[in-house]
């Protein structure tokens, strides 16, 4: 076993070393106002030659695991802590944590292998490159929770400004690096595995997300969208409520944020309440976006984003959607005429969802949506997605016509005699239908 903590004391010198030497040469100048020196958070992370063989290698295998979670974050960050980290030394750290679990996984197999199973775990199953990740959530998770709730409001605290109170605690920038290494701990794991370790990660993002910083509420929305893709409600458990209350609570997060809000969200409710369309999460969770989106109908990041993820929720309530009608036709008449081509085609799609959905039965918004289709098809000439939009329209008048029979002729009668319609006409009297509708 001596020769086993040996030879991983010089594997992780060897691996640190490029790293280490990558990282002295990088130019880094904190950002202004910040109170942290991130590359003074990295290095003492890496061993060095002149360390001393630690007989508490989980110490220093946990160390370099941080070191390697905060860099390999970084590729995918704009954040200014971490923005000057070049991608060369991100994905030199993340080939040399693949690396070190590996070697990990062959030295102290057996050991791993027991901590895995304490986990729940089959360690055969669990593919090589996530076992360390795995054995080390147990210690890590805890510590980075405590370290974003450092700078976090304490709902106790009355009056002041409660921001600025939590800054001057603990500076917010060491909650943002730790919410960057929890995002990629959490991410590291997939499915059938994450299931398993779902009482540590869940504590540490339902924290991140109760932060005041978008920042780092914005990791850990990210860590729950990859829950939520890779866990079942089952396994989520108890946390149900308390999740979706949390996203409840963030819908009026800041814009920079909204998109994974809206995808966390939607993901999360009919994960958990799947098979229940009239759950009151539903029904609040709706709400509360529309409310939002109602306050800044013009915001093209805010619709484009809740037009993109909203569909798996609008599939889960299905005929129960005809009660939020009031409040989403009006918005969706208004997107369908943006200058933007990307809203004008998510809109469309949508439309398509909520009358396959529905139906559209009982709805005095026919006659308003062909003649809104109607003005649609004639502007549509001046885009440059102008056949997919008409092709989209087309397709929505079909559906009109087939679901709606009547009431649709009589809205489609005051626009068939236009000459700017005339393959509308055509294609809606019966000819060319066929190659339109799946």
């Amino acid at each position: 076993m001596s020769n086993s903590f040996t030879d991983l004391h010089h594997l992780l010198i060897q691996l640190s070393e490029p790293i280490a030497e990558s990282l002295a040469k990088t130019n880094y100048a904190p950002p202004e106002g910040s109170q942290i020196s991130v590359k003074a958070l990295i290095e003492p992370l890496l061993p060095h030659k002149a360390s001393p063989p630690n007989p508490n290698v989980d110490a220093s295998v946990k160390d370099f695991a941080l070191a390697c979670a905060l860099l390999s974050s970084s590729h995918s960050s704009t954040h200014d802590l971490l923005s000057w980290i070049p991608e060369n030394l991100s994905t030199s750290a993340n080939s040399a944590f693949r690396e070190l679990s590996k070697a990990y996984c062959v030295a102290f197999g057996e050991r791993n292998a027991k901590r895995i199973g304490e986990l729940g775990l089959d360690c055969g199953s669990v593919p090589e490159e996530q076992r360390l990740v795995v054995e080390l959530m147990p210690e890590v998770m805890p510590l980075l929770k405590e370290r974003i709730k450092e700078s976090s409001i304490d709902k106790a605290d009355e009056g002041g400004d409660e921001v600025s109170a939590a800054s001057a605690r603990v500076p917010v920038g060491f909650a943002i690096v730790a919410a960057y290494q929890f995002r990629w701990f959490a991410t590291q794991v997939d499915y059938p595995h994450l299931g398993k370790l779902c009482a540590l990660v869940i504590p540490c993002a339902l924290t991140a997300v109760d932060h005041w910083s978008p920042d780092v509420k914005g990791q850990g929305m990210i860590s729950f969208i990859h829950l939520a893709k890779n866990v079942s409600a089952v396994e989520l458990g108890s946390y149900g409520d308390v999740i979706l209350d949390a996203c409840c609570q963030n819908i009026a997060s800041s814009d920079e944020i909204w998109h994974h809000v809206v995808e966390m969200s939607t993901l999360l409710v009919t994960c958990i309440q799947s098979g229940n369309p009239r759950s009151p999460w539903f029904e609040r969770m709706l709400n509360e976006m529309l409310s939002h989106l109602e306050r800044q109908p013009r915001d093209k990041e805010r619709r484009v984003a809740w037009l993109k993820y909203i569909e798996p929720l609008l599939s889960a309530v299905g005929l129960v959607l005809l009660a939020h009608f009031r409040r989403i036709f009006p918005l969706i008449l208004k997107w369908m005429h943006a200058d933007d081509d990307e809203t004008v085609l998510l809109v469309l799609e949508r439309i398509q969802t909520i009358l396959k959905l529905t139906w559209i039965r009982n709805t005095p918004y026919i006659g308003r949506l062909v003649d809104e289709l109607t003005i649609l098809y004639k502007e549509a000439a001046m885009k440059r997605a102008r056949e997919e939009v008409r092709m989209h329209i087309l397709q929505i008048l079909i559906l009109l016509q087939q679901c709606k029979g009547m009431q649709f002729e009589a809205a489609w009668g005051k626009h068939k005699d236009d000459p700017n319609l005339a393959n509308l006409e055509s294609s809606l009297s019966g000819r060319g239908t066929a190659t339109v509708v799946q």
